[in-house]
């Protein structure tokens, strides 16, 4: 049984508070960068819509090329902490390159997509860590607790980036070298504090690739998770290219535009744990396929108000946090209540890989669609998309969670 704690977050263990910290350490590192590099593109290197969109999208998705291997590799010997660690050690290594990338959009490229396959070594194995360390009927609060965790990272490192090129225009090596600082700070913390978990009776049933993933794939609960996860995400548009209408529309200033990225973490933060205990309660599919309403919303906005004031900014800043809030923990959550400890690694890398690829096309196709029909033409297609995603989920979901925690 793993360890619990009582108190105000009863159901967060040691482990997922560690976890959480190492998220939280690395997504300052991460955002600092992330928070810079859109406008950077859009503005500075004069990319269209859908050039942005394709990189954006990348980076995204290109993660997808490595998780299935190596939720195989951790679940094969247990070794949920060593390929975690891994993946945050390849993250941390591409602050470097960031340093010597110059004003290469193309080498800036390629070391994001370093670092986003260091985030695809790392999901699957963390998240199975997560699990590992929870019970199972208190797991949409365990990564509700480690998701609230994530976004204070989230949520400073745009506001750090901010204050270093306040204090230093045009200092993104500084930006870099502070970046690199949390990385590393983060690696220190999943190395030296996090323990790692495994059942005995899984270790000694170790099988080869082929029938781990026949097991896998034939868990019939779990094709539907990633069927609806896969029709939702790719009606998703993207964090960035929201923030990109949301600055346009709303005439927000270019040294503003970070700070975007602090409201959405904001709202995030303050909602991830109850969202997360909501979850348990009344049904982690319920909460999952209703939290995309509130992209729904953000679209109607943008569609409907072509001239945001400050309160719409606010309002489609805030949506996308409630979405993130209702979804990202909770996905991990569910998938993670219908798989067997054994496959866990396995089965929340196809989860985050199938999530991760839908995310890729979304933001292709939005970006492509704004290329060509203009936002509004982009913005109605995803709108009615989406709403018949959101059916359509709530259908291939219909009646997987015969009791609130699944």
């Amino acid at each position: 049984m793993p360890p619990t704690r009582t108190g105000r977050w009863p159901r967060a263990s040691r482990n997922v508070l560690m976890l959480g910290l190492t998220s939280l350490f690395t997504d300052i590192s991460s955002e600092m960068m992330t928070a810079v590099l859109p406008l950077y593109f859009v503005l500075e290197l004069r990319m269209t819509p859908f050039q942005f969109g394709v990189i954006d999208g990348l980076y995204q998705g290109v993660s997808a090329a490595v998780r299935v291997a190596s939720g195989f590799v951790a679940d094969a010997g247990q070794r949920h902490k060593l390929v975690a660690s891994v993946g945050y050690a390849l993250s941390t290594a591409c602050r470097l390159g960031l340093l010597v990338a110059g004003q290469s959009w193309s080498a800036l490229t390629a070391v994001l997509m370093l670092d986003r396959i260091g985030k695809g070594i790392r999901t699957a194995p963390r998240d199975a860590l997560i699990t590992l360390s929870s019970r199972r009927e208190a797991l949409g609060e365990a990564f509700g607790v480690h998701r609230a965790l994530d976004t204070v990272g989230a949520m400073i490192g745009p506001v750090a980036a901010f204050a270093v090129l306040a204090l230093l225009p045009g200092a993104y090596d500084v930006v870099f070298v502070v970046s690199l600082v949390f990385a590393v700070i983060g690696l220190s913390v999943i190395v030296l504090f996090v323990q790692n978990r495994q059942e005995a009776e899984v270790v000694a049933a170790g099988t080869g690739v082929r029938r781990r993933f026949r097991e896998v794939a034939a868990n019939r609960q779990l094709r539907r998770v990633l069927t609806a996860g896969g029709l939702l995400g790719t009606l998703t548009a993207s964090d960035a290219l929201i923030y990109l209408l949301v600055q346009r529309q709303g005439s927000v200033a270019a040294t503003v535009f970070p700070l975007l990225y602090v409201g959405t973490a904001v709202v995030y933060l303050l909602l991830a744990v109850p969202f997360g205990r909501l979850a348990d309660r009344v049904g982690r599919r319920r909460l999952f396929v209703w939290g995309h309403f509130a992209i729904v919303s953000v679209y109607a906005l943008l569609l409907w108000q072509p001239v945001l004031s400050m309160a719409g900014v606010l309002l489609a800043v805030g949506l996308v946090g409630v979405y993130y809030a209702a979804t990202d923990g909770v996905l991990a959550a569910l998938a993670g209540g219908v798989l067997p400890a054994g496959h866990m690694s396995t089965g929340q890398a196809l989860v985050s890989t199938v999530w991760a690829v839908a995310r890729l096309l979304a933001a292709t196709m939005f970006g492509a669609c704004w290329t060509v029909w203009g936002a509004e033409g982009a913005l109605q297609l995803f709108l009615v998309g989406m709403l018949a995603s959101v059916a359509a989920a709530f259908l291939v979901l219909r009646n997987l969670d015969a009791s609130p925690a699944e």
